[in-house]
């Protein structure tokens, strides 16, 4: 017998009871909840809230009320099993909760502090996340009168946008789950929630063509960069099911909950896209890949594109145009995160130039009046502006001149039952893709080739090729097939767990869809070809060029991490003077400085400025994104700031201490060293906040309001560093020199003079490994390294919570 559920199996008999044995077991799908109404002795609401494998519970005598002022008594009681969220009926008088039990909410909870702090402190505060009851609840335990067993707490709505002046729970009187009343559980009938006429489906796939039809009946909608998603909704249950069978509810659950209440009870089947997209409505297929290994983005939504049954009703042999005009009319009032796939009738040719220069994947087109058949038959159509497919990891191949890590990954295509090979990939692949292939290849090695003619080693330089089961997908950008059909200038962009490796096929344009002018392929060569690409609206030439090795990281990789990465880094780089690092031929070749606007610039604003010798001379700033990617065009690796914006250049408002520790300095000082800084900011009143440097040291930066000359700044910088030296003389310096910096740390405060510059948040150092200076919690400083963050781990990190997200209002 279970020990957290040894109460709960002793009160009852299950020879008698049909409510589930006691037993603990582990969850995967997130935190769920329950919240049951029990008719038994005296009418209650039971509570129940999923922890370490059981259900935490409270018997609610009035049930939840979301006015504020309402003080609802909460008895705890047993845990119950996690099997007990299921339990609708009803139990036999003489039976321990005798009486008819209702699954009146359901859904997820998240508690908002350690739980078991919260237990034992008599306070746990939570999200709900459910049909019924959401927003911030908190339970509050009372103080147990002399004599009294019962373990009495208060359930209590906290002050969010669900707060009503009522309680607010009256108008649900029927189950969540079966839309049955309590007086119809009890006399056993039949569940009232309509079912969807079928079960399973098979999508509906498009067919790769080179150019738009003539004719005029064909709708156009953009080529999503996701997961496809077939949702069956019925009742308050979802499944979100991908092309290989898999129900993804439990990874994408704020997608299930919101389809929930897009349907308010009825029946449907819906066709589309999960993905993650930016502020500019684009899909990111990498984005959706780190959300999958880290779900906190905030952006993901599932965008809509077809209505397959409603209400019971199969609409799959109706035209499209009619489920596309019912699925906008049901969608009007949908949540944030569902989105209606537009379309444009006709017009093919332009909005494909329009998709290709937006940078878009391209786009789908589908005859106004087809049915929905779940096959291949060429009524829906695919126009790609840069070549991409699926293929499936055959093995992968180690240079002699690594000791661990994959050179390139070896590609393949089904062709009936064979594997044939279909070339190699080696460049996409971050640091954590690397450490995700190799764990994951760990358990697939085999001793012979899957491919019906496998490819040789190569012997300069030397390689060791290893076979792997045919089991992952990998999705694969590409600039060409060659004559040999192999692949030319592939690209990893991500694994998919979505897609049953033997349905990969080459896939080939249809030729009786093309007519005979082919000027939409001369359109699509003008925006993009196998030596330039378009990101942001900005042509990218060159973008295999490798900039990093160890790993490989070419510049469109690091072009698309600023893209992924400027909403969060134009805040501290916006208007203010750059001095840039350029590395246009990589960081193994010279670098230089760059302050100064040329004629290749672009995108960029001059601005003449006069310098301390009194001369007049043109610096620049950027203004948006479109500024950010220009200057990563011309080879710019690092952004270096000014301490102040353009609007108000002599007021500076960011100050920065570099934290430079002289060489082989043990970490844990350089770390002490950071929170020393802090202490002694502290003393002034000051906040600070902490980030990588991307070399040896941390950087302590301090939000100022923008009042003080830079004079004044400068000396004020000097005297803090001064501060830290005269109380620890043995730990830092304040003197540039090098020759006192033995075993000490130099609080470097230079850089907060004007002309001076320091490393902008979020920006890449042009050293090996491509490391970012990034802002990290200070709670994280002990296990966060200076050089500790990759791009990789910088565009898994901003998914989460941001720890300088306060920064602007502290200054």
């Amino acid at each position: 017998m279970t020990g957290k559920l040894s109460d709960y199996n002793q009160k009852r008999n299950f020879e008698r009871t049909l409510e589930p044995k006691g037993r603990t077991e582990a969850s995967n799908e997130g935190l769920r909840f329950v919240v049951q109404h029990h008719m038994a002795r005296r009418e209650h609401y039971d509570l129940r809230l999923e922890w370490e494998g059981v259900l935490l519970s409270w018997a609610v005598p009035k049930g939840p009320s979301y006015n504020i002022h309402d003080k609802r008594l909460a008895i705890m009681v047993e845990d119950h099993p996690l099997e007990y969220r299921n339990f609708e009926g009803t139990i036999p008088k003489g039976e321990y909760g005798g009486g008819v039990v209702m699954l009146w909410d359901e859904g997820y909870w998240e508690p908002y502090e350690n739980v078991e702090q919260g237990l034992r402190k008599g306070e746990l505060k939570f999200i709900l996340r459910g049909r019924r009851l959401k927003g911030k609840w908190v339970l509050v335990r009372l103080k147990a009168k002399a004599g009294e067993k019962q373990d009495n707490w208060l359930l209590l709505k906290e002050k969010d946008e669900h707060v009503k002046i009522d309680e607010g729970i009256s108008a649900f009187s029927t189950s969540i789950r079966t839309g049955r009343t309590m007086a119809e559980i009890e006399a056993g009938e039949e569940e009232k929630i309509i079912r969807n006429p079928f079960s399973r489906v098979n999508v509906q796939l498009a067919k790769l063509v080179n150019v738009i039809p003539k004719d005029a009946d064909w709708l156009y909608e953009l080529k999503y960069d996701g997961y496809r998603i077939v949702a069956f909704v019925e009742g308050n249950s979802v499944r979100l099911i991908t092309r290989n069978g898999n129900d993804y509810a439990n990874r994408f659950h704020s997608v299930a909950s919101s389809l929930i209440d897009l349907a308010a009870g009825r029946a449907m089947v819906l066709d589309g896209e999960m993905a993650i997209t930016d502020e500019s409505g684009k899909t990111d297929f990498q984005a959706l890949q780190n959300y999958l290994k880290n779900p906190q983005a905030h952006n993901l939504t599932y965008i809509i594109f077809d209505l397959l049954a409603l209400d019971g009703v199969d609409f799959r042999g109706r035209r499209l145009i009619d489920r596309k005009e019912m699925l906008e009319t049901l969608m009007e009032n949908a949540p944030s995160n569902l989105y209606y796939s537009r379309h444009v009738s006709g017009n093919g040719k332009e909005s494909f130039a329009a998709a290709c220069e937006a940078d878009m994947e391209g786009i789908i087109g589908k005859k106004f009046d087809s049915f929905y058949s779940g096959t291949r038959s060429g009524d829906w159509i695919k126009l790609k502006c840069d070549k991409r497919q699926e293929f499936v990891i055959g093995g992968y191949s180690q240079s002699d001149k690594k000791t661990s890590g994959i050179s390139s990954l070896l590609l393949g295509v089904y062709e009936g039952e064979e594997l044939v090979y279909a070339g190699r990939a080696g460049t996409g692949m971050s640091e954590a893709d690397m450490n995700t292939l190799e764990e994951k290849f760990e358990n697939i090695k085999r001793q012979d080739p899957p491919f019906k003619v496998a490819p040789k080693a190569r012997l300069r330089p030397k390689e060791k090729l290893t076979w792997l089961e045919p089991e992952l997908v990998a999705e694969i950008k590409f600039a060409e097939w060659t004559k040999d059909n192999l692949l030319r200038q592939a690209s990893f962009k991500g694994l998919r767990t979505d897609k049953d490796p033997r349905e990969i096929k080459k896939e080939k344009a249809e030729d009786e869809l093309q007519p005979e002018s082919s000027a939409i392929e001369v359109e699509r060569s003008m925006i993009t070809n196998a030596n330039s690409i378009i990101i942001a609206g900005i042509k990218i030439t060159n973008p295999d060029k490798v900039l990093f090795d160890e790993p490989e990281i070419t510049k469109e990789d690091v072009i698309r991490y600023y893209a992924k990465v400027s909403e969060y880094m134009l805040p501290y780089v916006r208007r203010r003077i750059l001095t840039a690092v350029r590395c246009p031929r990589g960081i193994s070749q010279t670098c230089f400085y760059k302050k100064h606007p040329g004629p290749e610039s672009s995108n960029v604003v001059t601005i003449p400025i006069t310098t301390s010798s009194g001369k007049t001379e043109d610096y620049f700033y950027i203004e948006n994104l479109s500024g950010l990617i220009s200057e990563a065009q011309m080879g710019t690796l690092e952004f270096h700031i000014w301490g102040s914006r353009v609007d108000e250049l002599e007021k500076p408002d960011i100050m920065v201490f570099d934290l430079d520790p002289d060489e082989g300095m043990d970490l844990s000082r350089v770390r002490q060293g950071a929170r020393d800084m802090k202490s002694i900011l502290a003393e002034l009143s000051l906040d600070s906040y902490l980030k990588t440097s991307g070399g040896k040291g941390y950087h302590v930066v301090v939000p100022i309001k923008p009042s003080m000359t830079w004079d004044t700044f400068h000396d004020f910088a000097k005297r803090v560093a001064e501060v830290m030296e005269h109380k620890w003389p043995d730990r830092y310096t304040s003197n540039v020199r090098k020759a006192k910096r033995a075993d000490k740390i130099f609080i470097d405060w230079i850089r907060n003079g004007r002309g001076a510059t320091s490393i902008a948040p979020y920006s890449i150092r042009a050293r090996k490994g491509a490391k970012v200076s990034m802002p990290i919690a200070w709670d994280e400083l002990d296990i966060v390294d200076p050089d500790g963050v990759s791009m990789a781990d910088a565009l898994l990190r901003i998914g989460g919570n941001d720890p300088w997200k306060d920064f602007f209002q502290n200054n």
